[in-house]
């Protein structure tokens, strides 16, 4: 765990719930990447991210330090979002073809901007974000959200989806290979690297 998240848990575990904003700050980004992954909406992402350090918050008293805190935030926000998953009603979303047809100077635009000239991400690139995740297939999101955005091993993963090893691997395989093979123009490892950095949120 950081040393700084340390201080500041070990404040609020002291009485001092205020310092929470400060961690709030520190991992926000990442929650809300997260959940836009799942989720693939930004609003839905944006309300969901909240709610997760709402109960980060409440829960923070379990917390033992034995993995890092954004580890151990970034599964409240995943279980978070699988439970919003399982009750969502299914909506049509518009087709990964289609959406790199109309979208796709946009998309390769934003993926190819160097973190250095864009600190942050506007609400227009996080739906054209949600947007994308959301023309992906919704066991393809959730697969790609716990190996790249929660940082789940293979045996974790494996556990959580009640599947094998293999299976774990082939579903990863195929995730990847849907947006590598759609996006492989504008999709390197840089550019992946800067969509999932915390701090291009």
């Amino acid at each position: 765990m950081a040393p700084h998240d340390k201080e500041i848990i070990a404040a609020i575990q002291n009485g001092d719930v205020e310092a929470f904003a400060k961690l709030v700050r520190a991992h926000q980004a990442r929650v809300r990447l997260s959940c836009l992954v799942f989720l693939g909406n930004k609003d839905e992402a944006d309300d969901a991210a909240q709610d997760v350090f709402i109960k980060a918050f409440k829960a923070l008293g379990t917390f033992k330090g034995e993995a890092s805190f954004e580890t151990w935030l970034l599964r409240i926000s995943g279980n978070h979002c699988r439970d919003l998953l399982r009750f969502r009603k299914t909506r049509p979303t518009q087709s990964l073809d289609a959406l790199l047809a109309e979208k796709g100077d946009a998309l390769e635009s934003l993926f190819q901007r160097p973190p250095s000239e864009s600190p942050s991400l506007s609400p227009q690139d996080l739906d054209l974000l949600g947007r994308l995740f959301a023309a992906l297939p919704a066991e393809d999101r959730e697969i790609l959200a716990m190996r790249e955005v929660e940082q789940l091993s293979y045996e974790e993963i494996a556990h959580a989806l009640r599947c094998s090893l293999d299976a774990v691997k082939g579903r990863l395989k195929r995730a990847r290979a849907t947006l590598s093979d759609k996006c492989q123009h504008f999709l390197d490892t840089s550019t992946r690297n800067h969509v999932y950095s915390s701090e291009a949120l």
